[in-house]
């Protein structure tokens, strides 16, 4: 086989708007999305004006398409669509005109550090200051408490106001994650934000962890990101959960449970989140991790 140099692995766009400065926002369909709360973020960002393609990048090279097989729509006597993958980097604008960028797009199956170095490209030509990694992961805590958001940074400077929510863990790793520290180690500055889907809502589309990740994305970078439609949806998700856990008396339970739990960390830690007594240990959360994985029954050909 031949080796593919990362250059060959996307091509520009031609006639680029000066992009200098701007921030990349990696939004890409991976392994873990808990609540859908990384593809309804993207979704509600796509959804908010024009977006253009910067660069598009090679799926034929990166995608296993026996692992994730494309739909294809039968009607009658013939093959009527195929939904090709599609892995892109998207310029957009803020509510006040501010462009930033969005990585979208299947996650790489094959080539991960090919891609990694083929992003720090496009890193460097286009003058991107900050590039941001979006997560969602499953964790016993109530949906009636605050969303938490485990956050991450190549400088401690860049994620000040975070605290951790666990010492150390190892999890299986991604794309993204990659990419994020590749970037750290050649000196650029990145982050990301995972936040925190209550484990028993990880499978159904949960808005509000939408929104804390778009929330978590503008505080971190000064883009002014709406989130009126997703405060809707939460509103309207937090409503529908609460009817769901009261007719539940094994639900009503578990959140009654989860609820004293959470308060007690809480009340444990007080102003301070960074005691080690208090926080999850690496094997509960790659527990967590594991179960939620389970449950989704490696499904493989799943888009998320």
């Amino acid at each position: 086989m031949v080796a593919v140099p990362p250059e060959e692995l996307f091509t520009v766009e031609a006639d680029l708007p000066d992009l200098r400065g701007t921030v990349l926002v990696e939004m890409l369909d991976g392994f873990i999305d808990a609540g859908a709360a990384r593809r309804l973020a993207r979704e509600h960002l796509l959804a908010s004006g024009p977006s253009q393609a910067v660069a598009t990048f090679d799926v034929d090279l990166l995608h296993d398409y026996r692992a994730r097989r494309p739909p294809m729509l039968f009607v009658e006597d013939h093959w009527e669509s195929y939904e090709a993958p599609t892995l892109q980097l998207r310029q957009l604008a803020d509510d006040v005109g501010t462009p930033y960028l969005v990585l979208c797009g299947s996650e790489p199956d094959v080539m991960w550090e090919r891609f990694a170095a083929a992003v720090q490209l496009l890193v460097d030509r286009l003058g991107v200051r900050m590039v941001i990694g979006t997560n969602a992961i499953p964790m016993a805590v109530p949906h009636t408490r605050p969303i938490g958001i485990t956050a991450h940074a190549s400088r401690k400077e860049l994620i000040e106001g975070y605290q951790p929510w666990v010492a150390s863990v190892q999890v299986p790793g991604s794309a993204g994650h990659l990419l994020e520290h590749r970037l750290a180690t050649a000196g650029h500055d990145s982050m990301g934000f995972a936040v925190h889907v209550p484990h028993y809502l990880a499978q159904a589309a949960y808005p509000p962890g939408a929104e804390a990740l778009v929330r978590a994305v503008g505080r971190a970078t000064g883009l002014t990101l709406s989130v009126g439609a997703l405060e809707e949806s939460s509103r309207e998700a937090q409503e529908s959960i609460a009817a769901l856990v009261g007719q539940s008396e094994e639900l009503t339970e578990l959140v009654r449970n989860l609820e004293e739990q959470y308060d007690a960390v809480v009340a444990d830690r007080g102003t301070s989140l960074t005691e080690a007594a208090s926080l999850p240990t690496g094997d509960e959360l790659g527990a967590e991790l594991e179960r939620f994985l389970a449950e989704r029954g490696n499904k493989r050909d799943d888009p998320l």
